[in-house]
């Protein structure tokens, strides 16, 4: 009772406000128990079933699952991007645990990678290759993001620092490159990297089309979140520097070892952020015909035995981006609420 008079009851307006969400909840949580799962069809033979049924028709999740999840990838080869999704939410869920931030997990990504690279690609251990064209689904998702942070950040980290320093020829070339990034939608960048970046190739070299979306997305996620970084970076109260420059460090070893893992916890909510920002960006590669988890699901709704079953298709995408972004969310709250946990300061 006490909590509930703390954080429910608190005040008048506080009621008010508690007693209006119950209220909305019980008008609207009774009948959408009822169509998405008392009413719902869960598996048919025919999807004529799914147009007579009352419910959410489920049954085109169970009938499309392994297409929306992997894409055009060879049907009799699934276990492969299923294998290599569940490589690389482990190495997410590894990088959480704080505990194992030890230098090893970084041979532990690096040969988690190659194994993803080898499950994807093939052409080893008798495995067929197949070619990043076929990629698709989740799996895709998952990796255009993960590089996408991956690179991005570090070259964000050099663009603040850059759009900071006192030489004004590459403070302004920094400067230019953010703006002109940030001030083009990221579909002119995958169209350009898509179209115009293969004529400034010598004759002869090629990127296929999966390496030159993860480029225009690198690009425009290391633009974005280079203001964040220089966000965290002016925060930082100026007798720090003051110090560190007393204690006779370098700029490097001052930029390192005290202003950088001071001005990245400051920047932890908006760095995840973006990070999440991108991670639903990716579905943008469409434009150039790559088949991510949001394009699969439209694909498969354009089959006219399932037509008109566009509310469950997208509840499910929906639900999916919804688990991965709530977990980059919590972790984030995690460090916030933990800030002497959250990096590596001074005195390490």
């Amino acid at each position: 009772m006490s909590w509930l008079r703390a954080h429910l009851f608190s005040s008048g307006p506080s009621a008010l406000a508690t007693l209006a969400i119950v209220a909305l909840a019980a008008i609207l949580l009774p009948p959408f128990v009822d169509w998405a799962i008392l009413d719902a069809v869960w598996r048919v033979e025919d999807a004529r079933e799914c147009r007579q049924a009352q419910g959410a028709c489920w049954a085109f999740v169970a009938e499309k699952h392994r297409f929306v999840l992997f894409g055009t990838y060879p049907f009799e080869q699934h276990w492969r991007p299923a294998l290599a999704t569940l490589l690389l939410v482990a190495l997410w869920a590894a990088s959480g645990l704080r505990r194992l931030w030890r230098w090893w997990l970084a041979l532990v990504w690096a040969a988690g990678l190659a194994a993803i690279g080898a499950l994807m690609w093939g052409g080893v251990a008798g495995l067929a290759y197949v070619e990043t064209e076929r990629w698709g689904g989740l799996i895709l998702t998952l990796l255009l993001a993960t590089f996408g942070i991956a690179f991005a950040f570090p070259l964000a980290v050099l663009l603040a620092l850059g759009r900071r320093s006192r030489l004004p020829a590459l403070r302004w070339l920094c400067v230019a490159y953010i703006e002109l990034v940030r001030g083009v939608p990221l579909i002119s960048l995958l169209f350009m990297a898509s179209v115009m970046l293969p004529l400034f190739l010598p004759e002869g070299v090629n990127l296929d089309k999966l390496l030159r979306a993860q480029i225009a997305l690198v690009m425009f996620a290391a633009a974005y979140l280079a203001e964040v970084v220089r966000g965290g970076l002016q925060a930082i109260p100026p007798h720090q520097y003051e110090s560190a420059e007393a204690l006779g460090l370098g700029y490097w070893q001052r930029t390192l070892f005290v202003i950088l893992p001071q001005a990245l916890r400051i920047a932890i909510p908006p760095l995840v952020n973006t990070v999440i920002g991108l991670l639903k960006d990716t579905s943008l590669v469409v434009v150039i015909g790559l088949f991510d988890l949001l394009t699969s699901i439209k694909v498969s709704l354009q089959e006219p035995a399932w037509t008109g079953f566009g509310v469950e298709a997208y509840l499910f995408a929906s639900a999916v981006y919804f688990a991965f972004c709530w977990a980059l969310s919590r972790y984030s709250r995690s460090l916030e609420h933990h800030p002497a946990r959250a990096g590596t300061g001074p005195s390490r």
